[in-house]
Parts: C-alpha cells; structure tokens; sequence
C-alpha cells in the first residue's frame, strides 16, 4: 500500500537568488519545486520513478477532456427511436425530472458502422470512427449533479466536492516520471482562454504540490519565465548555475539536518534542466510537414487543438505519465443552437484526435498509453427551447442520468461498446457507470489497486475512488 503521512508547508526560501541570478524557471512550474516531508522527517516527496503495484498495461494517459458535455444521441449512442419521435412529449419514463426541457429532440446527424467491429459513430466524427476497433466507447456513465463545476469535480478528482486532487495528480503521486527533466504531469490549456474551473482542472488538491499538473503554453515558451530575461551564453549560464549549487551546498552543510532543504535544492536543480528540456519536448517545428498537416496544423479551424494533440504525444514520448488537453470555456455546453455548436466542436477536435491516435499506434506508443475522452455529463434527448429558440435551433441541457465517454489503447480492449442507456438515451440501465469505476480502471491499467492507493490526510487514507464500493470494469481490458 502507497502511503504517505500528513504533510507540512514550507516557504522557497532561495526563489529571489535565483531570480537575480537570471536562471528563470517560471511561476508555472512552482507546483514542481515545492518539497513535502512527513512529521517524522524520513520521507521526502520527490517525482522519481516508482514501482506500480502490479504489471502496468499502461506507462502514460493522455486525457481528452470536452468541457461542457458532448451530446451522446448525437455523437456517440444512436437512438432510432428518439428520432422516430421527435418532437413528441417523452414517455413518463423518461421526462426529464426538472421539466427543463420540452419535447424530444432527434438528431439530424447519421450513424455508421465502422471497422471489424461494427461500431456505431455520428457521421460528425469521420476520423475518431477510423479507429474503431481500437476504442471502447462506454455508452452507460451516471453523474450526480447537473451543475458544470460539480461534475468535472467528480470527472476529475472522484467527489462533487472542490479542492480533492485531480486524476492526473494520483498518477503522477503513484508513479513519478522516468524523464527527470520534465514534469509528471502537463496540462495544456486553451491559448484562447481558461477553461471552466480554470487551473483546478490539474490541481493537486491536498498531496503534495509537486504532483500538481504544470500548464505548458502551446505558443512561445512553454513555461512563463522558463528563459532568462537577458539572453546569455551557455557558459555564462552554467557557471551562474555552478555558483549556485555551491551557495546551496554551502548552506545545506550548515544545516545537515533539514532533509526537506536538500529536496528542494534539487527540485530547483530540475527546473533549471527544465529550460532545454521543455522547450525540445514542445517544439513541434522538428516534426514533418506531412505529420503537422495529418494533425491539422495548416487549417485554422483545426490549429489550436491539433497542436496540443502533438504536443502531447511528443510529450508522453519523452516520459512525461500524464498529458491533459483543454478547451477554452465550455464549447460542448450546447443550451442552445445544439447542432450547429455539436458540429463546431468536432470540426475543432475530431481531425486532431483521429491523427493523435493514429500517430501514436505508427510510433508504438498506443498500447502503452491510455486515451481519454469525455466530458462531465452528456446532453438531454429533450429540447431545450432557451431564450425563446424556435424549432430547428433547439438547445440540449445538461444530462448526468446517461452519457457516453470512451477510451483507447493501454491494454483496452477496443471494438467494443460498454453498457446503453433506454430507447430515447435518457438513463443508463444496463452496466451502469460511475465515475469511480471509470477512476478504478484508469488506475488499474496504470498499475494500481485503487483501494490501495492512499494518501494519509486530516488523519484518514484518502483515495481517488474514496467512499464509492467502485469496480475495475474488466469487459473493457484485453
């Protein structure tokens, strides 16, 4: 069993030396250089590499997270019989319980089977579809709460309930990273804005800082300060560097005792390494023509999330265990205009991803790195009429009663689907979901018991999966 007991904070006492010294690091990568130490003084948090509990079938996750929640009747869990209806009253079966919305809603877009396996995808999905047999789409995930900050809390870190350590934070914690040059965990946001619940989406809650995620800019340097303010030489630098390990070394001869001293000396050590390797890591301009235009570099619609696909997958070829990619506010929070928002979405990220998963099965990457896709909750079958809209530019509301994710390669059985919900997809009903099973596979494929994974607190050994009786969902593991 990980366990680690309660922790204390500490001030970087050394920030402004280095600072003057003109080694910038960035304000970004503060998470990484805190140091923790248990109350008795003989464990000192750091990220080297750590034994999972058993044979991993993963070594890295590369979470896809579509804030707002995508519409699964419409991407991902046809429902012939919702459109066949459309636009009558729902059976009292299935009425939406807040009475939010009206009638039932089918979808204009068409379904297709796709590769050996016959999995159905939306026709808006063209190039995820090509990989079917790769995917496991679980139709049959149940949140707790309609709200858009509570469910990515519970998407996210396991609870609807803030400040908790988020997915990416337990693996990084559980495992540490095999290159020491960059960080565990990296999160890239939106360069067009902040997604929902902004930097909490990679927070490490109450572990230890240094698992929190550290957010890469996917224009300019990586790492804001990351290079010094005035360009110098390599040899200036280094020996800048050289003076001040020796005042660190100095001042940590004068205070043998204080393990926590020595940890951070060595963290700081690392971010300055950080300023050649992170930059090489994101440089996407040593990549080929034809493998920039396969992620949709040379299309202004694909872009931005095409280069943070890249991005990732240079990432987690370079060691780094957890890559998670955002979108600016909430896009797929379709209340109004349903079809024409849904369509935005895809056209952004559905080329990206397609060559994401493809780039990384050409590499050899794919079996041992976990794809993620999802959002907090799916979208009502019923219309939601906002604003006054009329018929034809019908909304769709939040829905956590049944909505579809899926997952891909890290020794998931692809080619198959996972659970459905009714006839109209209104609630899961066969092989029901939570989050906490989803969190207990994800661990699992990463080389964790998830009831064994703790992390001493307040007292009590807190989990990722925490209160929940969750379950491994072995139909989804090859």
């Amino acid at each position: 069993m990980i366990e680690i007991t309660q922790r204390e904070h500490y001030e970087i006492s050394r920030r402004q030396t280095l600072k003057q010294m003109g080694a910038g690091f960035g304000g970004a990568m503060l998470a990484s250089l805190l140091h923790e130490e248990t109350q008795a003084g003989t464990k000192i948090h750091d990220l080297k590499p750590r034994m999972p509990m058993h044979e991993p079938r993963a070594k890295a996750v590369i979470q896809l997270f579509m804030h707002g929640g995508p519409s699964q009747v419409d991407l991902l869990d046809p429902k012939p019989l919702l459109n066949k209806h459309s636009g009558e009253t729902p059976p009292a079966t299935v009425a939406d319980d807040e009475e939010r919305t009206k009638y039932l809603l089918g979808t204009p877009f068409k379904f297709h089977q796709h590769g050996e396996s016959g999995t159905e995808f939306s026709d808006q999905l063209p190039e995820i579809a090509k990989h079917a047999d790769k995917i496991a789409v679980i139709r049959s995930m149940v949140g707790e709460h309609r709200n858009h900050e509570h469910s990515i809390w519970l998407a996210q870190t396991g609870l609807i309930i803030p400040g908790r350590p988020t997915l990416g934070s337990w693996a990084a914690y559980g495992l540490g990273t095999v290159n020491q040059n960059l960080p565990a965990y990296v999160a890239l946001p939106d360069p067009s804005g902040p997604s929902t619940d902004g930097a909490r989406n990679w927070s490490s809650g109450w572990l230890p800082p240094i698992y929190q995620g550290t957010a890469f800019k996917s224009n300019g340097s990586p790492v804001l300060n990351l290079q010094p303010t005035k360009s110098i030489s390599s040899n200036t630098r280094e020996r800048k560097l050289d003076l001040l390990r020796t005042l660190n070394q100095k001042h940590l001869d004068r205070h043998p005792k204080e393990l926590e001293l020595d940890a951070r000396i060595n963290n700081l050590e690392l971010a300055a390494r950080m300023q050649l390797a992170a930059t090489d890591a994101v440089d996407i301009t040593r990549e080929t023509a034809a493998t920039q235009e396969a992620y949709g570099l040379n299309n202004k619609t694909t872009q931005s999330y095409g280069k943070r696909c890249l991005m990732a997958r240079r990432l987690v070829e370079r060691g780094v265990r957890f890559v998670q990619i955002m979108m600016s506010g909430q896009p797929w929070d379709t209340h109004t205009s349903n079809v024409a928002n849904t369509k935005s979405c895809c056209q952004q990220t559905d080329g990206p991803v397609g060559a994401l998963l493809t780039d990384l099965e050409q590499r050899g990457l794919l079996d041992s790195t976990l794809v993620l896709w999802g959002g907090e909750f799916g979208r009502t079958p019923g219309a939601e009429l906002r604003g006054g809209a009329a018929k034809g530019n019908e909304g769709r509301d939040h829905h956590p009663y049944g909505f579809s994710v899926w997952m891909a390669g890290g020794g998931i059985r692809g080619g198959q689907t996972y659970g459905s919900t009714d006839d109209f997809g209104y609630r899961s009903v066969v092989n029901r979901t939570q989050y906490s099973d989803f969190h207990a596979t994800v661990l699992h494929q990463l080389g964790f018991n998830h009831k064994e994974l703790v992390y001493e607190h307040n007292g009590r050994n807190e989990r990722l999966t925490d209160v929940y009786d969750a379950h491994v969902i072995r139909d989804l593991i090859s």
